[in-house]
């Protein structure tokens, strides 16, 4: 994980809020492909410079950090967004929080991405709900311009489990989390779906698909193709394999509630 990314995102919460964390982060992203090029000239100079193939793969390389980099800072800041939505911070959810970065990115993401929330939870303290709302919307808008839809909707679905962790969700939650949906130009009706996966009622399965108990049998299979096609762990596979393998699972729990309805269904 480059360490200039995370030190232009830090400093860039310290002094422009979670805007100011996001712009931190690209010029933390531009600081380390500097020193990745120049690496890249030092090998030349003495007589291993890489073919063009190599640099293609490079430079391929450096473009899938940037984007599993930004992902997670991302994850981070909304993260933090949604712990606090209820009014309160519950070890369940920071707990939640710790784990994924722990299987997902590794130990050191853990306590660098711990400070970074904290630091959030404290920056959002000190100057108010209404200032914090307003930093959200405009890193959303961002957001929504910048990142592929595949990798939008997965950072819902975590920010559904956090709403989870703790064995209820809460109206607050709910809000907080629809409003995110909307503001990355993503159908608000999507926290409701993810928010089901998981469950093993029949309620529950028709809620994964949107769907209403009363849809024919197509609306059931058009509703299914078009969670496979948006929810396919191939959307996220530029963010490592263990991402993609959250994405499995989110498309697994969707597999199941598309099975329920089926058997109910006879069909």
């Amino acid at each position: 994980m480059a360490i200039g990314k995370w030190i232009g995102a830090f400093f860039g919460i310290l002094n422009g809020g979670v805007i100011g964390g996001l712009a931190g982060y690209a010029l933390g992203a531009l600081f380390d492909s500097f020193v990745d090029e120049s690496k890249d000239g030092k090998s030349s100079e003495y007589g291993s410079s890489a073919s063009d193939s190599n640099r293609a793969y490079d430079s391929s390389q450096r473009r899938q950090e940037g984007e599993r980099n930004g992902f997670l800072f991302s994850l981070l800041v909304l993260s933090a967004h949604v712990i606090q939505a209820d009014g309160k911070i519950m070890h369940s959810e920071m707990n939640y929080l710790r784990a994924f970065l722990r299987q997902t990115f590794g130990e050191q993401a853990v306590t660098q991405g711990e400070g970074i929330v904290l630091r959030l939870f404290e920056y959002r303290k000190a100057h108010g709900d209404s200032l914090w709302n307003s930093q959200i919307q405009a890193a959303c808008r961002e957001l929504s311009s910048a990142m592929p839809e595949g990798h939008r909707l997965q950072l819902i679905a975590f920010l559904c489990g956090i709403a989870k962790a703790d064995g209820r969700v809460l109206p607050s939650e709910v809000d907080a989390i629809r409003t995110v949906c909307l503001l990355l130009q993503i159908d608000a009706g999507v926290a409701d779906q993810y928010l089901a996966l998981g469950g093993s009622s029949l309620d529950e399965a028709y809620r994964v698909l949107g769907l209403s108990p009363s849809a024919t049998d197509e609306e059931v299979r058009r509703a299914y193709r078009d969670l496979v096609r948006k929810n396919h762990p191939d959307r996220v596979a530029t963010l490592g394999e263990d991402v993609r393998e959250a994405a499995k699972i989110k498309m697994q729990e969707i597999n199941d509630a598309k099975d329920r309805i089926y058997k109910a269904r006879g069909m």
